[in-house]
């Protein structure tokens, strides 16, 4: 299969070039997707173009939206990031009013602590207050 000539670095070679076109593939097509600047039929023809013309549609991508590419990836990353950071504030919030309870809920619920005698009435009239808040 390989011969004594150098054709087993070449083939190593290739596989690296393959890999990596595919994979500069890859972050073209997600960055062309991910571009709230184009429209479908815009995203459609870049598609197209870097499909049948493979090497040249994706060299000519590069140049024309290249250097917006990171932009598009850092603003969606932050979008991302944001969306977590609410969601985690959601779902960790250990207040009942964050959790959709209302104030004569959580008061409700510290009186009939109160009257099964768990809390005392100092720490009543601190729930109380802080529902109230």
């Amino acid at each position: 299969m390989f011969d004594a000539n150098g054709s087993f670095l070449l083939a190593m070679f290739e596989f690296f070039i393959f890999l990596a076109y595919f994979m500069a593939l890859w972050w073209i097509f997600g960055d062309l997707f991910r571009s709230v600047d184009l429209g479908g039929v815009a995203k459609t023809l870049w598609f197209l173009f870097i499909i049948f013309l493979p090497f040249l549609g994706t060299l000519i991508y590069l140049i024309a939206r290249g250097s917006g590419m990171t932009e598009r990836s850092l603003e969606a990353q932050r979008k991302m990031q944001a969306a977590q950071a609410d969601y985690i504030r959601s779902v960790a919030s250990k207040e009942p009013a964050a959790a959709g309870a209302g104030a004569a809920d959580q008061i409700a619920s510290a009186k009939s602590l109160l009257d099964s005698g768990t809390i005392t009435q100092a720490e009543f009239d601190q729930l109380k207050a802080k529902a109230l808040a």
